[in-house]
């Protein structure tokens, strides 16, 4: 909420092809016609209000005794604008921006530009430099825009020319809050730290913080943590995975459930009673859940949890491997009506047994571009999951993959191995 009053002094540069003339005037003969008026004196006021202190308007009124250059007659230019001024007062040196709009008359009685007005659109550049708290000194750079020498061919009301301001002045501020002295620092407790510093201003303290010295806590089993801090006072930490710095020794290192001193495989994962692995057939499957504890389990993606041999059924065995008999139409992942049969008898044995998971991998030959196969491949294995699916089969049970041209079965330099490349492949995925 800050006005300032202010002077300022500087130059006048006109553009040869301004338009402060009266075109009667300029045209009757013996008239010498369109002149240029020469660098002049800018005097001026002006006062400015700033409802923010970055922000605000400033109404200015000058006055610019020029001559014209052919004639030699004074030619005195009365100038009045508005501005907006956006500036940056953060520090004694505050620049600024501003725009605005005005007029500028011309009143020369004997000069043969005889009298003229016209608008004027400004803007501008400079930087205030704070002298004092209420005197400062100023800079401007100004480029007035206005018409255009209408004499000259082909000049309407859109044409402009540039008018140039260089302005040195002074501006006195009123309404400006007064800077206020800090208030002396305090010291409650006599430390030595000032209480903004002191975390506690009313007991004397040492460094860092004002404080009194702190009493070390005690630490009975001298592990580095304090009694007050550590679960497990009387018992020293170890620093072992996966609780280093928690204050107890790790008493379940391998973490399977089974604490020390009961667990006699420390470090093995193992099972009750004693922490260790039992496993006489070597299958990965404890002697405690395998239903043939002395004979491995065959890994095939049938059954491989409950730690016997198997062999795959007749009706499993056949859609593992490459799959016969399912077509899509040429170039794209739409699975043909024949192939529904196929398919209809892949999804009855998936629900028969519901632990199978399979992976879906679909194969293109090397005709057209790789990028083209890969993307087909991969979507025709999706169509393939996408039939499953419809048909009640978890989506979890079942991965895609897209191989595109990368692993042919056969040559495919001939139709016949070709044809053997075109293909969908099913595998059975080991079981979780």
């Amino acid at each position: 909420m800050a006005l300032e009053l202010g002077i300022y002094g500087g130059l006048a540069l006109f553009s040869k092809q301004h338009n402060l003339q009266n075109l009667a005037v300029v045209e009757e003969p013996p008239a010498i016609g369109h002149q240029k008026l020469n660098t002049a004196l800018d005097l001026g006021l002006r006062a400015g209000f700033y409802p923010l202190s970055f922000l605000g308007a400033e109404g200015e009124l000058g006055i610019i005794p020029s001559k014209t250059d052919v004639s030699g007659d004074a030619a005195t230019i009365w100038t009045y604008r508005l501005s907006a001024v956006v500036q940056y007062p953060e520090y004694r040196l505050v620049p600024f921006v501003l725009v605005g709009a005005g007029g500028m008359n011309l009143r020369s009685n004997r000069s043969g530009l005889g009298k003229d007005s016209d608008p004027e659109l400004h803007f501008g550049v400079g930087a205030k430099f704070a002298i004092t708290q209420y005197i400062s000194a100023r800079f401007d750079f100004r480029d007035n825009l206005m018409q255009e020498n209408r004499l000259n061919p082909g000049v309407d009301d859109g044409n402009l020319v540039q008018n140039f301001e260089l302005l040195l002045g002074a501006s006195f501020t009123l309404g400006r809050t007064p800077a206020e002295r800090p208030a002396a620092p305090v010291d409650s407790d006599n430390d030595g730290f000032y209480d903004p510093q002191d975390a506690c201003p009313m007991q004397p303290g040492v460094a860092p913080n004002g404080c009194p010295a702190p009493v070390a806590p005690a630490d009975t089993d001298k592990d580095g943590i304090p009694d007050p801090s550590d679960p497990c006072p009387t018992e020293a930490e170890d620093g072992a995975q996966p609780n280093p710095t928690d204050g107890c020794p790790n008493k379940d290192a391998d973490g399977d459930g089974i604490l020390l001193p009961d667990d006699k495989c420390p470090d093995i994962k193992g099972v009750a009673p004693d922490g260790c692995v039992h496993d006489k057939d070597a299958d990965g499957i404890v002697d405690e859940v395998d239903k043939c504890p002395d004979q491995p389990e065959t890994k095939n993606g049938f059954q491989d949890a409950d730690g016997c041999p198997d062999e795959l059924p007749k009706e499993v065995a056949k859609f593992s491997g490459v799959i016969k008999g399912i077509q899509f139409d040429f170039g794209k992942a739409t699975i043909r009506a024949q192939s529904n049969k196929l398919l209809d008898e892949a999804v009855k044995v998936l629900q028969t047994y519901p632990d199978l998971r399979i992976s879906v991998s679909g194969h293109t030959d090397n005709v057209g571009e790789p990028a083209k196969n890969l993307e087909l491949s991969q979507a025709r294995a999706e169509a393939v999951k996408t039939y499953f699916t419809a048909k009640g089969v978890e989506a979890s049970r079942i991965e895609t993959r897209g191989a595109g041209e990368t692993e042919p079965v056969a040559d495919n330099a001939t139709d016949a191995g070709r044809q053997q490349n075109r293909r969908i492949e099913f595998k059975l995925l080991q079981q979780k």
